[in-house]
């Protein structure tokens, strides 16, 4: 299937590694011109020459996602360097889990107006290309944690926090032809991520999550990134609004 993907322009936060660097890796494979941002630039450069090695066009900043005048200029330094934006990702999160108040102020710095400072400063970018070629897209990774939890919880809450977020820019830029979807990975394992540190050092909790996984695995970063891909292409040009979970059946909850 053809998504038509081949000469996009795409801005990814949170590019380096992961769902973020699947994200990237998969749009590249697709055609797409790719800036990545992400705060070790030494990830960042080795990130953007794996990229350019693929044929496209690749770029990469390190920038604190928290910092809203330094996402903002990245957007539009991206904006320059490929020429417009036909696709933005909202991948950057803080992980913080727990319910300390510096746990809600970092998700809600990072993970909430990270995604909402990202897409403003991409608007302008977004709707030009919508109306030259009839659909831009703006995809945010979120989590199954957001419909689920036993506990006052930052993280959770802030991936709530985005869903409905997505579901009022879906809206707003329907008349546009600007769509914004939602993916919500289940529990997903890499080497060096989250659950990977919870394998090693918490060898009951990763056995426990492993046995609530009904196929028997984690996600891999490029299941959630098949699913990313294809809601930001023109291949789902009338997709806009929706939470796509994809989480192996993981969870329990009926999705109306």
């Amino acid at each position: 299937m053809d998504l038509g993907l081949k000469g996009k322009r795409a801005v990814v936060l949170g590019g380096t590694r992961g769902i973020g660097r699947a994200i990237a890796d998969t749009l590249a494979d697709e055609g797409c011109n790719v800036a990545i941002c992400a705060r070790n630039q030494d990830q960042i450069d080795a990130a953007v020459s794996e990229l350019a090695a693929k044929g496209v066009k690749a770029s990469g900043a390190s920038v604190d996602i928290a910092d809203g005048a330094a996402l903002k200029a990245f957007i539009e330094k991206a904006a320059g360097e490929l020429g417009g934006i036909d696709i933005l990702v909202s991948n950057a999160s803080a992980l913080s889990a727990g319910n300390a108040e510096e746990n809600w102020q970092a998700g809600f710095n990072v993970d909430v107006m990270g995604a909402q400072r990202s897409m403003e400063a991409a608007r302008p970018h977004l709707e030009k290309s919508a109306a030259a070629n009839g659909d831009a897209s703006f995809v945010i990774i979120s989590s199954v944690s957001a419909a689920e939890t036993s506990s006052p919880n930052a993280y959770g809450a802030m991936k709530a926090a985005l869903i409905h977020m997505a579901k009022g820019f879906a809206k707003a830029g329907a008349k546009k032809h600007v769509r914004t979807n939602v993916v919500s990975p289940g529990t997903v394992y890499f080497k060096g991520g989250v659950w990977d540190m919870i394998e090693q050092h918490m060898p009951d909790t990763f056995k426990e999550a492993m046995e609530k996984n009904p196929m028997g695995r984690m996600a891999s970063p490029q299941d959630i990134a098949n699913a990313a891909v294809f809601l930001a292409s023109p291949a789902s040009s009338f997709t806009s609004g929706i939470n796509m979970v994809v989480d192996g059946a993981y969870t329990s909850r009926v999705n109306f």
